[in-house]
């Protein structure tokens, strides 16, 4: 390790592959444990100059006074860092972050569990979220995590129904002008632009940069905070590594807000939940103060600002609701979903690029209305059963619909969530059946919510245009909350 001539807390350290990280290192004056806190994408790490970056970390300053070293770094390939950006990979980034957990171990006042082994929790968003569940899963001297909007695949997230977001391609793409990519980010982003599907290798490339199976790997306390309004990693990125975690017997507790890669249209609540939080995860688990409550292990948040907890998984299946219809979709450019027109200056600096991207209520679709018969919170992925038959002129674009539910009080999309289904036009019935993406929306009684199939949205890259789809039956149903949701 290397200081920075002219500078007190920036050093270089010269990775496994020679790439040089440059990291900030911010310590107290006495003995304590330490938290790496990791930057999102196309960012450097942190300093006392630079805020709390994107996604609303505790600021430096915070995590000193709450008893901690705090170590900050520019990911490779971001900042000053060299090296080929490899998106979190556990073999490129994780190993960087282990050769930065090995410095901090020489470090005189940072408190260890073993000679080389540093106690250490790790927090950030999401660039900054995934690299902690890449790099706890292969290194054990991680005490504890709280990945913040992260993801459990890059192909689930990405590439749905192998559909390529094309909205947050561009917008990650452009974040990242300039550098030293990984070749299959290039090649996935330019099909991505031209044909809206990408190759089996760049989608296996992808499903490497995890966590995916890596999760299994994971045992030490982990809290996921996720965004309700996230259209790039999505409630059900989290829940996914949430329920592995859980069915092992880890301290695991998830929390959502009104937030993350999006823009929050409706009632945020308390926006210092999710910071609030953290501070009692890491004071429970990293500085081992048994004390300390945590509060439930499940913590979520409506559209209207309300919280509800929970000590179980509360993703229902059972049926709450549901509406039954059909109709006639043509296959075409105009009148699609979004995007969204929020009040000028709301949703802060992602909400500001975000609403470019948002569904909101389509003109050119097929409609289904669903009524609430009571008043209840709807928790989980809405079920969409389809029987279709549909023609579409030949090209390389893929043929698919897509779905998105609108509050009709407010006359927003709920959560800002439209999810793709790939669809076969070859003039035959077929069936489908898809979950949506999640939702957390409270109903009362007489509320009406429309679905939407739609042809097109701002958030997919545009599928294959031309020719006309026949739905002969359509079913909706939201999902009932599992358990008991305590109202907070």
């Amino acid at each position: 390790m290397v200081p920075v001539a002219g500078t007190q807390h920036d050093y270089t350290m010269t990775s496994f592959d020679g790439a040089q990280i440059r990291f900030h290192w911010y310590p107290l004056d006495r003995r304590a444990p330490t938290v790496l806190m990791g930057p999102g994408w196309g960012e450097p790490g942190a300093t006392e100059n630079s805020g709390t970056g994107l996604f609303g970390d505790s600021p430096i300053g915070q995590l000193q006074a709450d008893g901690y070293h705090v170590l900050t770094w520019d990911p490779r390939g971001f900042g000053k860092s060299t090296g080929t950006i490899e998106v979190d990979s556990k073999d490129a980034e994780a190993r960087d972050v282990q050769g930065l957990i090995d410095w901090v171990a020489t470090q005189p006042l940072a408190r260890l569990d073993a000679p080389t082994d540093p106690r250490v929790g790790m927090v950030g968003g999401s660039y900054g979220g995934g690299i902690q569940l890449q790099t706890a899963a292969v290194d054990c001297r991680i005490d504890a995590i709280v990945p913040t909007i992260a993801w459990h695949s890059l192909t689930t997230s990405l590439n749905k129904a192998q559909t390529v977001k094309i909205g947050w391609s561009k917008l990650l793409y452009s974040a990242a002008a300039g550098r030293k990519l990984d070749p299959h980010i290039t090649s996935s982003y330019n099909a991505g632009i031209t044909t809206g599907v990408i190759s089996p290798a760049d989608r296996a490339w992808f499903a490497s940069r995890g966590p995916g199976d890596q999760i299994a790997k994971i045992k030490i306390p982990t809290l996921f905070i996720q965004g309700t309004v996230d259209t790039l990693f999505t409630l059900d990125e989290a829940v996914t590594n949430y329920r592995n975690l859980v069915a092992r017997g880890v301290p695991t507790a998830m929390l959502w807000y009104c937030g993350g890669h999006g823009v929050c249209l409706t009632n945020a609540g308390d926006a210092k939940r999710s910071q609030h939080a953290t501070t009692l995860w890491l004071q429970r688990w990293l500085q081992g103060d048994r004390s300390v409550d945590t509060g439930p292990p499940i913590d979520i948040i409506d559209q209207h600002g309300d919280r509800f907890t929970a000590r179980r998984d509360p993703i229902g299946t059972a049926t709450l609701i549901g509406a039954d219809g059909s109709g006639r979709l043509p296959l075409t450019a105009d009148g699609g979903s979004g995007p969204a027109h929020p009040a000028s200056g709301s949703g802060g600096p992602i909400g500001g690029v975000a609403t470019g991207i948002a569904p909101a209520p389509a003109k050119n679709a097929v409609n289904v209305v669903i009524t609430a018969t009571v008043g209840a919170t709807s928790v989980g992925a809405p079920r969409l059963d389809i029987t279709y038959s549909g023609t579409a002129p030949a090209g390389d674009r893929p043929t698919r619909v897509f779905a998105q539910l609108v509050d009709d009080g407010s006359g927003l999309v709920l959560g800002n969530q439209v999810t793709p289904i790939a669809v076969t036009l070859d003039g035959h019935p077929h069936t489908a059946s898809v979950a949506l993406e999640m939702i957390a929306h409270t109903l009362a009684p007489g509320d009406t919510i429309t679905l939407q199939i739609v042809a097109t949205t701002v958030a997919y890259s545009p599928p294959r245009f031309g020719g006309s789809i026949e739905f002969t039956k359509i079913h909706i149903a939201l999902p009932k909350a599992a358990g008991r949701l305590k109202r907070t």
